[in-house]
């Protein structure tokens, strides 16, 4: 790191107050501005201060979302971090003991969140779903449809029911959830909602052995842009995220060599965490993006540029 001082300014000496910021890049280095820093009065002007941009920047404040597959790995993070911005969240996935892991951990913050076990890929447990988040909380603002399964093989040896297993749950499962839905965003008064549908850069290059998955997700995005346009009237936002190489539970098994393969091609220089798709879901979620709908964001470190 190279810093450099304005001329002119008064000398700085050791324990004073400084500020830096990044001016140029020049090879491999940075070089900073060093600016002279405003004196800290007291600790407890720290503590005020931090606890007013701490209430001021709940993005969600009094929304409440419903997260599919929020039991572990991204969807559990979204679900944590909507809570973190204010919102009640309906946690949902088919294994109980996740999700109510998941609502503790959000109670244990400070936050409120309900579980209701659900599989999106039958409708019936979709509808039992929407019901009873209403029941609870009158009202729904946010899907984000994270629920999702990868079930590997080539064309050559995929079996029916592999490829209907995972089709079921990614495509049709998103489906069930977004119609199911789209009752309460076309009457709900104030209108306005916001739907997130998660897609996968495999959807965009094909993975080998991954046919079914990739197909899934590629259909979601035309689902989405098609819902996007169905919705529009209603004040209803429909966008994708699509994660790249994510550090979760379903990648733990990735073999060591190709996950190296993987980061040695990513600009950013490091695999994804589910906290890093939490916050494009915020963002998602939030009033910030209300002129954006059909759109994808994709989060991959920039893999895929």
């Amino acid at each position: 790191m190279v810093g450099w001082i304005e001329s002119g300014s008064e000398p700085i000496k050791i324990g004073d107050q400084v500020r830096v910021k990044p001016e140029t890049i020049e090879g491999d280095r940075i070089v900073y501005n060093i600016v002279r820093g405003d004196k800290v009065e007291s600790e407890s002007d720290i503590s005020l201060e931090s606890e007013e941009v701490t209430t001021s920047s709940k993005r969600l404040l009094n929304k409440v979302a419903v997260v599919t597959g929020a039991g572990k790995g991204i969807g559990k993070e979204i679900a944590l971090e909507f809570a973190r911005q204010g919102a009640k969240v309906v946690i949902t996935a088919r294994t109980l003991s996740d999700i109510e892991t998941t609502v503790e951990e959000i109670k244990k913050n400070g936050g409120e969140a309900y579980s209701i076990t659900c599989d999106v890929g039958k409708p019936e447990s979709v509808q039992k779903l929407i019901k009873g988040a209403l029941e609870k909380y009158k009202q729904i603002d946010i899907l984000v449809n994270n629920a999702g399964i990868s079930r590997s093989a080539l064309i050559s040896k995929m079996t029916d029911e592999l490829w209907n297993s995972v089709i079921n749950v990614n495509l049709t499962g998103t489906f069930n959830c977004i119609r199911a839905v789209t009752s309460h965003f076309m009457n709900k008064r104030p209108l306005g909602g916001k739907i997130i549908n998660f897609t996968s850069t495999a959807a965009k290059y094909g993975n080998v052995g991954q046919a079914a998955y990739a197909a899934s997700k590629w259909g979601v995005i035309a689902m989405s842009k098609t819902a996007a346009r169905e919705l529009a009237r209603y004040k209803v936002s429909v966008n994708c995220i699509m994660p790249g190489y994510i550090e979760t539970a379903m990648t733990a098994n990735t073999p060591s060599i190709y996950k190296e393969q993987t980061v040695a091609q990513i600009p950013l220089m490091r695999v994804g965490y589910p906290i890093d798709v939490a916050k494009v879901a915020v963002f998602l979620a939030s009033s910030d993006s209300d002129y954006l709908t059909g759109s994808v964001l994709q989060v991959d470190g920039g893999l895929r540029i």
